[in-house]
């Protein structure tokens, strides 16, 4: 079995995902939401899945050596396509190979620039300050972001 794999969210039950979004480790770095019962989280994984299907968009579950870590994607904002990484604490050495497989699904998706937004509450990142052609402060919903601009290398 491969390490990392990525599976469609209408391959998991909703009540894995929903347990694993409700952990307070992982809640800290993201926007304020509801605690999740099990026809929120179905709810959350059908807007996910309606995403998915979105022209430039890949939306899916991912699971470390079968156990489920979280969910990453390409999905479109107001000023673009975002890169969305949402692991589990247990998981967060694989993010960095989580977002090289990003930034091939945007090769392959046709972006020329993707962004990824970063909670003020997450320190600055000097590798992702180097691959950014401009980083910026963003506002969204009241919470305050560092918005990096990545191209994509063809």
């Amino acid at each position: 079995m491969k390490r990392i794999e990525y599976i469609r969210l209408q391959d998991v039950a909703p009540e894995r995902m929903m347990a694993l979004m409700n952990e307070d480790s992982l809640r800290t770095h993201l926007m304020e939401y509801p605690v999740f019962d099990v026809p929120a989280a179905r709810q959350w994984m059908e807007e996910k899945t309606r995403i998915d299907e979105t022209p430039g968009c890949r939306v899916r579950a991912v699971t470390v050596r079968g156990e489920l870590a979280g969910w990453c994607g390409i999905q479109p904002d107001e000023l673009g396509f975002e890169l969305a990484i949402v692991i589990s604490s247990k998981f967060w050495g694989t993010g960095l190979a989580i977002f090289k497989d990003l930034m091939s699904w945007a090769q392959e998706l046709g972006h020329r620039e993707v962004l990824f937004h970063l909670l003020d509450s997450r320190p600055a990142y000097r590798a992702l300050e180097k691959m950014a052609s401009r980083v910026t402060a963003t506002e969204m919903e009241g919470r305050r972001f560092t918005t990096y601009y990545i191209p994509v290398n063809p």
